[in-house]
């Protein structure tokens, strides 16, 4: 197997300020809760065993229950999740696979109805972060359980 490019060596600078990117997030108007959902649903999505193992063990440190965490690949059927987390979850569904007719009204409507507006910006930024990262790592075949923080 070929060995694939250090993309954090290869461009520190736009590694640096993406990370600096993901960093703000936290401190955004998104709760670390819906963070730490969002960054699962969506690595699970995009097959990103690296990021997955990754966020699967912040939201623990969080205070994640197992019980949570394995619901959440089938969260629509579960009741464990608030209808804030649903919402948060329906959008990083909605942005991660984008159909090609784009977000219908009703989606984004269920989304307003639980994040205000600025809210909603900033979990859309914290959508694209995420798939950002899982793209790249996916790229680059980053070995699961090696330590990089993002």
């Amino acid at each position: 197997m070929t060995q694939r490019v250090n993309f954090a060596q290869q461009s520190p600078e736009l590694f640096k300020k993406f990370l600096a990117f993901t960093n703000a997030i936290s401190v955004s108007s998104i709760e670390e809760k819906i963070i730490d959902l969002v960054s699962i649903r969506a690595s699970q999505i995009n097959e990103c065993g690296f990021c997955l193992d990754m966020h699967v063990k912040q939201a623990k440190i969080h205070g994640e229950s197992e019980v949570r965490l394995s619901h959440i690949a089938s969260w629509r059927e579960s009741t464990l999740f608030t209808p804030r987390e649903r919402a948060a979850l329906t959008w990083t569904e909605i942005l991660t696979k984008l159909p090609n007719q784009g977000v219908p009204e009703d989606v984004y409507d269920s989304v307003r109805s639980q994040f205000s507006e600025k809210e909603i910006s900033d979990l859309s930024f914290l959508v694209v972060s995420v798939n950002g990262w899982d793209r790249i790592n996916i790229g680059f075949k980053t070995e699961t359980g090696r330590q990089m923080r993002h």
